[in-house]
């Protein structure tokens, strides 16, 4: 495995280029990997950290990061200047990390919500309108059944790499190296439904769908609780109605029928908390022995 500081030196400099009057977008890379994104997330701390006056949001995503600027306030040419100047010195650090949390999701997987959902929507927009999404999942990546697929999916975590599409939902790649990375195509043609709370998978990333509705990812299960919560009664929405953020890193864990109803009824009560603790996920470890330290990563839940 090359060290990170190799890795992210053939990145190269980032492309510069407008939205309109009001938007700068920075394209570091072409493609999604660990090393483009700690720079991304590097990049969008460092600026929001500067509190320039008329930068009013940065926006980052797998690769790349928006910002929207007031050009009233502030020049486009002094903000190209001031994020060129981040990106440069960025580029003499050694050891990059981010300060973030890691998060336990319970996840009811096989369960009947989303068998429903899929049943009705086979033939005309499913590759195999003969199985079920996990099935299909399994095949696809080679494993020997839905219940490999399943024990693959939640034994080493995900990033969070952006939040959007629709409310809330966090866009998961999975922290592994690229020959064990799950994939698996979107569906041919778009369910006009999926269940709220879907734990969903197309391509090499996936998602949790917030509110119900359109969605063309494979469905594998759904969440307990909630991730997009606009009456804020839940404690871990105190802040935001949105739970997750990029950079966040997430652990599934498999709960039966019995446990997701508890969770639910705890939900309904206003008592759930999310199993979560702080973490600075360094780039050089976790790219030298991903494994080891993606276990490590997960041991910082262990007694919360």
């Amino acid at each position: 495995m090359r060290r990170a500081s190799e890795a992210t030196a053939e990145l190269g400099p980032a492309r510069y280029t407008w939205g309109g009057d009001e938007f700068l977008f920075v394209e570091i890379a072409e493609a999604m990997s660990l090393q483009a994104y700690f720079k991304v997330m590097s990049m969008a701390t460092v600026l929001a950290d500067q509190g320039l006056d008329g930068v009013v949001d940065v926006c980052p995503a797998n690769a790349s990061l928006l910002i929207r600027f007031d050009p009233d306030v502030l020049p486009g040419a002094e903000l190209e200047t001031a994020v060129r100047a981040i990106e440069s010195d960025l580029r003499g650090r050694r050891h990059p990390a981010i300060q973030t949390r890691i998060v336990e999701v319970p996840v009811w997987y096989d369960d009947p919500f989303t068998a429903e959902v899929g049943a009705r929507f086979r033939e005309g927009y499913h590759q195999d309108p003969s199985g079920t999404d996990l099935d299909y999942a399994a095949k696809v990546n080679g494993l020997a059944d839905a219940a490999e697929f399943i024990r693959r999916h939640h034994e080493q975590p995900w990033l969070v790499s952006m939040v959007g599409f629709v409310a809330g939902l966090p866009f998961l790649f999975q922290l592994v190296p690229q020959e064990d990375q799950l994939e698996v195509p979107k569906y041919l043609s778009p369910r006009t439904d999926t269940p709220k709370l879907t734990v969903g998978h197309g391509g090499c990333f996936g998602c949790i769908y917030s509110v119900r509705g359109a969605g063309g990812y494979q469905m594998f299960g759904v969440a307990a609780a909630p991730i997009f919560d606009p009456s804020q009664a839940l404690e871990d929405f105190r802040d935001f109605m949105v739970f997750f953020r990029p950079g966040d890193l997430v652990r599934f864990r498999p709960v039966d029928e019995e446990e997701y109803r508890r969770i639910q009824d705890e939900v309904e009560a206003g008592t759930f908390r999310y199993r979560q603790a702080p973490v600075t996920f360094e780039l050089e470890k976790a790219l030298a022995d991903p494994r080891e330290y993606n276990r490590q990563i997960m041991e910082q839940l262990d007694g919360v």
